[in-house]
C-alpha cells in the first residue's frame, strides 16, 4: 500500500507549481516550493524566488504563521540543515511545531544528503519521502547533475528544417524557424546558468545568446565561447554586451587582445588539439552553473554529443525543405554501419507555432 494519499498527491503537485515559479531566478541554488496543510487545507505557501532570500519553507512558515505549529509540511526538496546564506530550514520547520514533512526527494548533494531528515527525526516530526520524486529531480535536473556528477545538465538545442539541414551551404540560417520557436528559445537560456556556442557561429552569425525577453529573468546567463584558437574578434557582439563571456582556448597567445575586450579568457587541456569539452563542464560546474543550453553549429553539436556529453537534445523542426546542398545538425565519425548509429528517447513533441519541438534524450551505448 502507498504512504500517500489523494490529499498528499494534490498538496505536493501544488508544491511543484510553486517550485516552478523559480524557474528563471534562483539559480545557482534548486527550485524549491513548500505547501504547508492542517486538516487538509492549505495554511501556508512558499517557493525559492532568489540565491540569497529565504528558502521556501521559510516563507510558506511566514504565511501559515502560527497555523504553521500542527501542520504537515509538502516540500519538493530536503530541506536543509547547514548555514549557507540563510539559516537552516530545519531549525525553522521545528520552532514552528510542524507535526510532518512530505518531501519529493532527497538533497542530492552526498556530504549532506539525509542531514535534513536526521535533524527533523531527531526533533521528533515523521518524515515521509518519494511522493512525485521524478517530477521533482526532472525540476532540478541540473542542481542534481553539478553535485552528483560535478557538471552541469547539458541541452543542444537546435533548428532544423524537415530535412534535417540547419544552414545553407553558405551557412545563411536566419530564420529556418518562426518566431513562437525563437521566443521559446528565450524561456531555455532564461532557465540556463551558460548558453555556450562555437568560434564558427561567432565568427558567421556575430550572436548575442542573450534573453531578450526581461520578463523571463532580468540576470543574463554567463556567455561561453568554445574557441581553441583564439580566433574570436574583439569587436564581437557579445563582448559589448552586459554579463559575463567566457572564452575557452587551449592557445592563449591573443589572451590580452579578447580580455582588454571584455572577455574571461581560460585555458583548459586539449583533446586530439582542442579544447576538452569535459573539463569546461567541469570547470562551469566550480562556477555553479547548473544548466548550460548549446546552440551551435554542426562541429561543437558533433563533438558533444561524440563525448557523450549532451543530456538532453531540443530540435526545433520547420516544416521546411532546404535540399541537399545544405548542413547537416552534426559532423560525426565516419560511421559505416547501422549499429554505430546513436538512439535517441523522446520525451516530450508538441508544436510551437508552425513548428514542431522535440525534446530528446541521447541513449548512449545502446545501439
Amino acid at each position: 500500500m502507498s504512504d500517500f494519499n489523494g490529499t498528499d498527491q494534490t498538496h505536493m503537485a501544488y508544491a511543484l507549481r510553486l517550485a516552478r515559479r523559480g524557474l528563471y531566478t534562483c539559480r545557482p541554488n534548486p527550485r524549491v516550493g513548500c505547501v504547508l496543510a492542517k486538516d487538509g487545507q492549505v495554511v501556508g505557501i512558499g517557493w525559492h524566488r532568489k540565491a540569497g532570500e529565504p528558502h521556501a519553507e521559510i516563507n510558506a512558515l511566514n504565511d501559515a504563521g502560527r497555523n504553521a505549529r500542527g501542520a504537515t509540511a509538502y516540500v519538493t526538496l530536503e530541506p536543509c540543515s547547514h548555514q549557507g546564506r540563510t539559516g537552516p530550514c530545519t531549525d525553522a520547520l521545528i520552532d514552528a511545531g510542524v507535526a510532518e514533512v512530505v518531501a519529493a526527494t532527497a538533497d542530492p548533494n552526498p556530504s549532506v544528503s539525509g542531514s535534513g531528515f536526521g535533524a527533523l527525526r531527531e526533533a521528533g516530526i515523521a518524515i515521509r519521502r518519494g511522493l512525485l520524486q521524478t517530477q521533482a529531480e526532472s525540476l532540478n535536473s541540473g542542481f542534481i547533475s553539478r553535485q552528483t556528477r560535478g557538471r552541469p545538465f547539458v541541452r543542444l538545442k537546435i533548428a532544423t528544417s524537415l530535412d534535417g539541414c540547419t544552414a545553407m551551404a553558405d551557412g545563411q540560417s536566419q530564420w529556418i524557424t518562426g518566431p513562437e520557436a525563437r521566443q521559446d528559445v528565450q524561456r531555455l537560456r532564461a532557465m540556463s546558468g551558460a548558453v555556450m556556442t562555437g568560434i564558427g557561429t561567432v565568427l558567421e552569425d556575430d550572436p548575442s545568446l542573450t534573453v531578450r525577453d526581461q520578463s523571463l529573468s532580468a540576470e543574463q546567463p554567463m556567455r561561453v565561447v568554445v574557441d581553441s584558437s583564439l580566433k574570436m574578434p574583439p569587436s564581437s557582439c557579445m563582448l559589448s554586451l552586459p554579463g559575463r563571456t567566457e572564452v575557452f582556448c587551449v592557445d592563449d597567445s591573443r589572451r590580452k587582445i579578447l580580455e582588454d575586450a571584455g572577455a574571461s579568457v581560460r585555458s583548459v587541456g586539449a583533446v586530439d588539439g582542442r579544447v576538452d569539452l569535459d573539463h569546461v563542464l567541469r570547470q562551469l560546474a566550480e562556477q555553479e552553473v547548473n544548466d548550460v543550453l548549446v546552440e551551435a553549429g554542426r562541429e561543437l553539436a558533433g563533438a558533444m554529443l561524440a563525448a557523450a556529453l549532451v543530456d538532453e537534445i531540443v530540435i526545433y523542426q520547420a516544416p521546411l525543405i532546404l535540399g541537399s546542398e545544405t548542413r547537416g545538425m552534426f559532423r560525426t565519425p565516419e560511421w559505416q554501419q547501422l549499429q554505430q548509429r546513436m538512439e535517441l528517447r523522446i520525451v516530450d513533441r508538441r508544436r510551437i507555432g508552425a513548428d514542431t519541438r522535440i525534446t530528446a534524450r541521447p541513449l548512449y551505448g545502446r545501439a
